[in-house]
């Protein structure tokens, strides 16, 4: 049976191959060590049965599914022939990855699409200069990968737009929600929107005009709030497009256009607040605190996902 080959073995492989398991497709769990490899697999197991709503995975023991699964190490492995899509989710190394990637060049049969989950690497310098650069992409998660349904699949300067298409049609037959980036740019698609609105949630932070609760609570409870429903473009299909240009008139000369992270968090790197994992960023947490967070997100994107469901 054709499998899905992921390489890796942090949170990231394990969402993204909990993805595949939870829909009834093999996977092979690739990493340094097999030691790694397993406990990758068997996270993505525990992920799978959470997510799946195939009565034939969520009926089996995680030790029944194990069965099914491959792991090993990346460097010994040889079995590549009935690979259907292999994706790298390593640490952002570049040339880690240009050496992945030059390995799996030589490997993989021709045929096989390769993709990268590098959320800043453009595929085009993971690839540069190998023979069969028309068959890798990227492959861009977000995490948590096993519920965000959102898969960025971005085309290199030699990607093969056939084969860019194929893979999109792969993630929609297990449901994730595959967008086609056309031109390799900084940051993608989803992300460069994100940035946008960082830069300029940060900016009102920092000239303190909101609290970040504040700024928090202004997106949830507002343009947020709809976007759970649809995108910024079809809202304005559905407000009008000479409402929101009258308003850009005003507002776009004062926005935010900084180039690098402004004070207020540049302080809080310089003093490793980095956010729950640190204990602190904006604002203090305790372990209490971080553990409830955490549960509620969760909870909350599960719901989300329900209501991205409605048709």
């Amino acid at each position: 049976m054709d499998r899905i080959v992921v390489i890796g073995t942090g949170t990231m492989a394990a969402g993204i191959a909990a993805g595949f398991i939870a829909e009834g497709l093999p996977i092979t769990v690739l990493g340094r060590s097999t030691e790694k490899a397993s406990a990758c697999l068997d996270k993505a197991l525990g992920l799978a049965l959470a997510i799946s709503s195939k009565d034939a995975v969520r009926a089996s023991s995680p030790e029944a599914l194990k069965q099914l699964q491959q792991y090993g190490v990346f460097e010994e492995w040889n079995e590549w022939a009935n690979c259907l899509w292999v994706i790298e989710t390593v640490s952002e190394n570049l040339e880690l990855k240009k050496t992945i990637f030059a390995a799996l060049d030589k490997k993989v049969p021709k045929s096989v699409p390769i993709g990268s989950n590098s959320s800043g690497f453009p595929i085009s310098k993971i690839a540069e200069g190998l023979p069969t650069a028309a068959r890798m992409m990227g492959a861009h998660y977000f995490m948590p990968a096993d519920i965000v349904p959102l898969v960025e699949i971005v085309m290199g300067e030699k990607t093969d737009p056939a084969l860019a298409e194929q893979v999109c049609t792969l993630y929609k037959s297990i449901h994730k929600k595959p967008v086609l980036v056309k031109r390799d740019i900084p940051g993608f698609l989803a992300n460069r929107i994100q940035h946008a609105l960082m830069r300029e949630a940060l900016a009102l932070v920092d000239a303190g005009i909101a609290t970040p609760d504040d700024v928090d609570d202004a997106v949830r409870y507002s343009f947020g709030f709809r976007y759970a429903a649809v995108g910024p473009m079809t809202q304005k299909e559905i407000s009008g497009w000479d409402g929101m240009a009258n308003a850009a008139k005003e507002i776009y000369p004062s926005l935010s256009n900084i180039d690098a992270i402004p004070p207020s968090l540049a302080k809080l790197m310089a003093e490793g607040k980095t956010g729950i994992k640190a204990g602190e960023g904006f604002r203090k947490w305790s372990p209490e605190e971080s553990k409830a967070m955490n549960a509620l997100y969760s909870r909350r994107l599960k719901a989300a996902f329900e209501v991205l469901n409605i048709q």
